[in-house]
């Protein structure tokens, strides 16, 4: 199904607040991006409307990681009581990013309306034919330009047929120029016949030259390009796929430290219910370091995010920005 637009009064009042040259977009999984028309710059932060106000730092601003919504106010800052990670529900997660659902956010089509784009549907991952396996965005991609790979193979020998052709024909064209049939005519038509066979010898060549121009002009270059292509594809094939290898690991660095700080937090509300019942040197000693590692867990959560945003900004920026 076509994804739908987004009505004219959201349009405009979220353009309408931007700076000038930058204008908003909504992924299909209701992700809202911004792109500048003039630099071709994307990213998932809102641009500022005052001229050279810096962006805000990932740990200052409210980050929103795969459906973790964590305050930018360090950890030692915060009481653990008040401390809490909260999860979306039914958010999907596509290529370790989490989106969401796109029920709860009007979609529009991506950068030429009238026109359909891979772009629109690039995060989408689908099944295989068998309908058992998900088959990734990237990887549909891929053998998409793969697909090319034989193009560029069939394209060459199509060439490669028409240089034979054009030889033959140049060959054939010579060996009739000098046929001595009707040699021995005189006068006007003996020049006329004359005249005749030197037009075929010099067709000959021009064709001749062609096949020559071809094979030189386009079959050779046709070819480099195609083995340069394949050189080319192996390497951005490997760049992504650790990209992505990356984005995988820092999401599941964000879930272990996620787990430790709920471990963190609950061991320290049971050391403070202990304090509540029995009063001790000891358990306030023990409280003391449950709260300890409760602010370090905290810090390290953060540490976490905060390399997951720049992962997934990079992601986004080589999958989707460099090839657009």
């Amino acid at each position: 199904q076509k994804p739908r637009k987004a009505t004219p009064q959201t349009e405009d009042t979220l353009n309408g607040h931007l700076p000038p040259g930058w204008q908003s977009y909504m992924s299909p999984q209701g992700q809202r991006y911004y792109v500048n028309t003039f630099t071709n710059e994307t990213t998932w932060e809102r641009p500022s409307s005052v001229p050279g106000t810096p962006k805000s730092p990932v740990s200052r601003k409210s980050s929103a990681v795969n459906g973790y919504h964590i305050s930018g106010t360090p950890v030692h800052q915060l009481d653990s009581g008040h401390m809490s990670l909260r999860k979306a529900s039914g958010d999907p997660q596509i290529n370790s990013v989490t989106f969401p659902h796109p029920d709860i956010m009007p979609e529009q089509q991506l950068l030429k309306p009238s026109e359909w784009s891979y772009c629109d549907y690039f995060w989408a991952d689908k099944k295989d034919l068998q309908g058992n396996n998900t088959v990734s965005g990237f990887e549909i991609l891929l053998q998409k330009q793969l697909k090319g790979k034989q193009m560029q193979k069939e394209m060459a020998e199509f060439v490669r047929e028409r240089i034979k052709i054009e030889e033959e024909y140049a060959k054939n064209l010579s060996k009739l120029s000098q046929n001595s049939l009707a040699a021995q005519e005189e006068g006007t038509l003996g020049k006329a016949w004359a005249q005749l066979k030197k037009s075929l010898a010099d067709e000959a060549e021009v064709h001749l030259k062609f096949s020559s121009k071809l094979q030189s002009e386009v079959e050779k270059p046709l070819l480099s390009f195609r083995e340069n292509f394949k050189k080319d594809m192996k390497k951005c094939d490997h760049h992504i796929a650790d990209l992505r290898k990356h984005l995988a690991s820092r999401y599941a660095a964000v879930e272990k430290a996620r787990k430790a700080l709920t471990e963190r937090q609950k061991d320290l509300e049971m050391k403070t219910q202990q304090l509540e019942v029995k009063l001790s040197n000891k358990t306030e000693e023990e409280i003391k370091k449950a709260r300890r590692k409760s602010t370090q867990a905290g810090d390290d959560l953060m540490r976490c995010v905060d390399l997951y945003n720049q992962a997934q900004s990079k992601w986004f920026e080589e999958m989707v920005t460099t090839t657009l």
